[in-house]
């Protein structure tokens, strides 16, 4: 096909339903859109939309574009972020991703990286699906739980870090303090909302515990740090994040069988670039001088 712009147009038209979101996705004016459309249907001699009140629902021969298309498009995503991350200069951007609840650890580092490298644009992507680096969504994954097993991935094990059992002064004082794991059934907790997370630590007490027990459930940490504060139950907590509250009271000590190991993920493509390598020496020089696996 000759004109790939008429073919990305019809791709957010396809995946977005109608001209205005496709305008505004590319930038254009609606009336671009429009006539790249028609201009695609011409030449194909075939319908790719049926139009209606609604917006635009792709044809069969519509769907068949759109996969082509969706290939086609994640091919170019992934050799801009290749791209991006070539050269022997660390400037432009460093994109990392990970888990939100990892922020408190890995904003300082970013921080300090950039007034290290101050020509460098940080974006630091969090979100509950998986950026995929072999498409070029990120240069380097701070990623817990079981070892990252996708392919052509360079993974390191980062660390693994203490997690302790909290509560507020106000919770224990109105529940009082455990003084055995028997009498953690007898108590009020702040969790992760599905009871099969796979969270080590949730694991761990939900065999000792109903998940009726989980009385104040969320999907977002910043919630469930606030809700054990707020003393809607008691939860665990890095111990190092928890450190900065001193209305906090370590219930129980940390246990192995808690931790999460911490692993840093790159593409092989990008591994070896000045950027990503100047970072990860950075990250890893920043977690023993200030602490960040503590």
């Amino acid at each position: 096909m000759q004109n790939w712009d008429e073919i990305r147009t019809a791709f957010h038209v396809a995946r977005l339903g109608t001209v205005s979101g496709a305008a505004e996705e590319l930038g254009v004016h609606h009336a671009t859109v429009i006539r790249h459309i028609d201009s695609l249907e011409s030449r194909l001699g075939v319908k790719l939309f049926q139009r209606h009140t609604r917006g635009y629902t792709a044809t069969e021969a519509g769907d068949d574009l759109l996969r082509v298309a969706q290939a086609t498009n994640d091919q170019f995503s992934q050799l801009e972020g290749r791209i991006k991350g070539r050269g022997n200069d660390v400037t432009g951007e460093l994109m990392v991703t990970s888990i939100a609840s990892l922020a408190p650890l890995l904003v300082p580092a970013l921080a300090s990286f950039q007034r290290k490298y101050p020509d460098v644009v940080v974006r630091f992507l969090t979100g509950e699906r998986l950026f995929r680096l072999e498409y070029g969504e990120a240069h380097v994954a701070l990623r817990a739980g079981s070892v990252p097993s996708e392919p052509d991935n360079v993974v390191q094990p980062f660390a693994r870090q203490p997690i302790a059992l909290y509560g507020s002064k106000s919770y224990l004082a109105e529940h009082g303090m455990p003084k055995s794991v028997a009498d953690l059934k007898d108590h009020r907790f702040v969790g992760n909302d599905s009871e099969d997370s796979r969270a080590p630590f949730q694991v761990w007490l939900l065999k000792h515990v109903p998940f009726d027990n989980v009385m104040f459930r969320g999907s977002d940490w910043r919630s469930l740090v606030h809700a054990i504060l707020a003393g809607a139950g008691m939860g665990f907590l890095r111990v190092g994040e928890a450190a900065q509250y001193p209305d906090l009271v370590q219930v129980m000590p940390p246990e192995e069988d808690w931790s999460a190991s911490l692993w840093l993920v790159t593409h092989v493509d990008l591994h070896r670039t000045a950027k990503v390598q100047a970072f990860l020496k950075h990250l890893k020089d920043y977690s023993v001088n200030e602490g960040l696996k503590g």
